[in-house]
């Protein structure tokens, strides 16, 4: 998605809670103190810039730091923003030493702050927006491109029976579940007719590729949902679990090559920047799980149009007045032109 050229300084860091954000610092202070281990009071809540899904908050303590994610306020659709997936996909993953943060404890009970949450470790590092890592050295861009890359081959070489989430997606095939469930999330959202999501949401489920292999999916794995390393060019935890499921890891690596198509790295130099090209990224990737790519243009035909129904949700939740972000207008907008390249994309594929 395009940002702004300093949108590593405007999206990253915390801010006030906005007003229509805000949640009952005492019920939390009380709820902390009977769950989460160690933790003493008083507390002081800042909420974190950027996103439009969980809005997340930093609860600071004079001895440490904690992340609280939670859901919206207000009405919600179907099987969006499930904190209690997010919570346990971490727990099992940090049990395997995967780079994740610590989760402490989950709340269903909206009797507490007004939504479900979970509270987890406050990860120190750099969180990056601009894949050009303008404000990085030039000698730590590859490294922290091939960490990026390596530390999502590592995710889909878990057995999801093994670690415990081998029930953390549906059966079947795992492209044609994803349709179905943007489909109606779309339409459970919609505002207009959309002549090129129309075609796709006809030409993608007649097309499925064949499922090869299961694995853990994150869903949402770019860049500002990383944490790297203070100071060394290593992924130190991935956050932002919200679309985690069991399924094809195909589509979770496409939504990471994604990224040498759009605004950003497309009109890079990336020889001059030191950053993989999307071949070498592929190569990496296949280095480590065994992997040869297919042809790319269904996968990220597939994916454009799961943003698609990503910021038709926003659009939605601006209507209803519960979107998380002040850029979520920004992000709603998009809507029409990815479904345009979503379309763009499918007829590379062979659509007609």
């Amino acid at each position: 998605m395009a940002k702004t050229a300093n949108q590593d300084e405007e999206f990253s860091g915390t801010q006030p809670v906005e007003e229509r954000n805000r949640i009952d610092e005492g019920k939390l202070n009380a709820w902390m103190a009977g769950n989460v281990e160690g933790y003493r009071g008083p507390l002081s809540i800042l909420q974190f810039r950027g996103g439009q899904s969980n809005p997340t908050y930093r609860l600071d303590t004079p001895t440490a730091s904690f992340v609280l994610r939670r859901k919206p306020f207000g009405k919600l659709l179907p099987s969006a923003h499930a904190v209690d997936r997010e919570f346990r996909v971490i727990s099992m993953l940090r049990q395997q030493g995967f780079p994740v943060a610590q989760p402490y404890a989950l709340c269903m009970d909206d009797n507490v702050i007004g939504s479900a949450f979970y509270v987890m470790s406050m990860e120190p590092g750099r969180v990056l927006w601009d894949p050009t890592l303008p404000g990085i050295a030039r000698e730590q861009r590859r490294a922290m491109f091939v960490s990026k890359i390596t530390t999502l081959a590592r995710l889909h070489s878990y057995d999801p029976h093994q670690i415990g989430l081998g029930d953390f997606g549906r059966s079947g095939n795992y492209f044609a579940r994803q349709i179905e469930r943007w489909t109606k999330q779309y339409r459970a959202s919609e505002t207009e007719r959309i002549e090129e999501v129309e075609r796709l949401i006809d030409w993608l489920p007649m097309t499925l590729p064949k499922q090869e292999r299961l694995a853990i999916v994150h869903g949402d794995y770019r860049l500002d949902n990383i944490i790297f390393h203070p100071t060394e060019p290593t992924v130190k935890a991935v956050l932002d679990w919200e679309l985690s499921t069991v399924g094809d890891p195909m589509a979770d690596f496409t939504y990471l090559l994604m990224q040498w198509s759009m605004p950003g790295l497309a009109k890079a130099d990336l020889g001059a920047l030191d950053i993989p090209t999307m071949e070498d990224a592929a190569r990496i990737y296949g280095d480590c799980t065994g992997i040869e790519l297919p042809d790319l243009n269904w996968y990220f035909s597939y994916n454009l149009f799961r943003l698609v129904g990503i910021m038709q949700g926003i659009a939605g939740r601006i209507r209803e007045g519960t979107a998380a972000s002040a850029k979520a207008s920004e992000a709603a907008a998009l809507t029409i032109p990815l479904a345009q390249a979503a379309w763009d994309f499918a007829r590379k594929a062979g659509a007609r």
